[in-house]
């Protein structure tokens, strides 16, 4: 993987896009370390990602002083992707999601990703039991916008996605109208709350990388062999993306 390009987009908040960043990002410079990796976080209320210190993440302000949101101020992150070779990560949070969309769209900065030989890559998050029509129109308004290939993460944090009928997301015709566009998918187990849960919550409120907390003594053997498996699994789904 060089020069890849990922977009972390989802309409809805708070449903894990901060965490598919961090994943994404660490696998990404474990699998290919010889690449230089840049992250970004252009979120503008909740700035989690460019708070985990291990990889460096570079907060675009796209707020102006009067707090709404400047297109143009897009342009530093456009102007800074281009200017080195590399994968990049850019999360991107609820309420810049339309804006950047928009902005991408009306500038043609995925034609442009394109002639500058950069491969872009849309990961969209589809969460399950209430969050499941939200995040699902999400999908729909990211597939039909773009001719960009997606990854979709399937968060089963909420419940698993299935309608109240009892279809999977998966087996849905909103899936099946854009799965060819769909070059893998990622699933976010839901686990046990009280293990797996409260331990890769330790980490995230840390803001620690799975380096950093195999090498933590806020961890004991036994939390950090858990968080190892969610990684191990997580690792093993994204070695199997087309990319």
């Amino acid at each position: 993987m060089k020069n890849t390009v990922h977009f972390i987009l989802q309409g809805k908040g708070g449903i894990g896009k901060t965490l598919v960043s961090t994943l994404l990002a660490q696998w990404i410079k474990t699998t290919y370390p010889e690449a230089p990796l840049r992250c970004y976080d252009t979120d503008q209320e909740n700035t989690t990602f460019s708070r985990y210190k291990a990889m460096q993440v570079k907060h675009v302000p796209v707020m102006n002083d009067s707090r709404t949101i400047d297109p143009k101020r897009f342009d530093a992150l456009i102007i800074d992707i281009l200017a080195a070779d590399g994968n990049c990560v850019i999360d991107n949070g609820a309420n810049t999601f339309s804006p950047l969309m928009a902005y991408l769209l009306e500038n043609a900065a995925f034609d442009l990703f394109k002639e500058s030989g950069r491969n872009v890559i849309i990961h969209t998050i589809v969460g399950g039991g209430d969050t499941l029509h939200d995040t699902a129109v999400g999908f729909t308004t990211t597939a039909t916008s773009t001719k960009v290939p997606l990854v979709l993460w399937e968060n089963e944090h909420f419940g698993v996605l299935q309608t109240p009928s009892g279809k999977l997301f998966i087996d849905s015709q909103t899936y099946s109208d854009h799965a060819h566009k769909v070059k893998g998918r990622v699933r976010l187990a839901l686990r046990n709350s009280d293990t797996f849960g409260a331990d890769i919550k330790k980490m995230n409120t840390s803001r620690m990388t799975l380096d950093e907390v195999i090498q933590s003594e806020r961890f004991n053997i036994m939390e950090k062999q858990r968080i190892k498996t969610v990684y191990k699994s997580i690792y093993s789904q994204l070695d199997e993306v087309q990319w």
